[in-house]
């Protein structure tokens, strides 16, 4: 489909190494002019839901600042655009809870908040684990977790796991198991 919107103008408003910011002027799909902002994200957001063979899976609570509350989430992070997603999300894994993984499992890609950011994230599932030391990065004040899966999945439902990617990656997960798919 072609794009309805025409961009006169793009200024950036702020920038730092995770994001940029820029005001745009526009000219509308109903060809009025308007305004946008957009959030653009400099690394790929990675989630992955790690799976034991009796079932279980880890997640990673911390302390959200934005949010100004606590977070149960699966493991997550950013990857940059320089290397593969996949070996970011081995690195991510193993940072936040020392889980080493010899089988992953790419389950999709996710837009967050696509009416402001570009922002692009990817989901995995990772299997046949190994356990060693976690390695998180000083700004994280981790507390990891084991529980079942079908646990995970009644969290999202009970509104105890309220991150979006965290959400789509466990929902999306219990879907596909469900199909035998995964």
């Amino acid at each position: 489909m072609k794009n309805p919107w025409q961009t006169l103008s793009v200024q950036v408003a702020y920038d730092n190494p995770w994001i940029e910011i820029t005001h745009r002027e526009v000219i509308n799909p109903s060809g009025n002019p308007g305004i946008y902002g957009v959030v653009h994200f400099k690394n790929i957001a990675i989630a992955i839901v790690p799976i034991d063979d009796e079932g279980y899976t880890w997640l990673v609570g911390q302390y959200r600042y934005t949010l100004e509350r606590y977070s149960w989430e699966v493991p997550e992070g950013g990857g940059s655009h320089d290397i593969s997603p996949l070996e970011s999300a081995r690195r991510e894994l193993q940072e936040e809870t020392g889980i080493i993984a010899k089988t992953w499992i790419e389950m999709g890609e996710i837009h967050t908040s696509n009416s402001v950011t570009d922002e692009r994230g990817l989901i995995f599932v990772a299997k046949d684990l190994s356990f060693g030391e976690a390695n998180p990065e000083d700004t994280e004040q981790l507390q990891v977790r084991r529980v079942h899966f079908d646990e995970a999945v009644e969290m999202v439902l009970r509104g105890e796991i309220t991150d979006g990617l965290a959400m789509a990656a466990i929902l999306k997960v219990k879907l596909l198991r469900d199909r035998g798919l995964v």
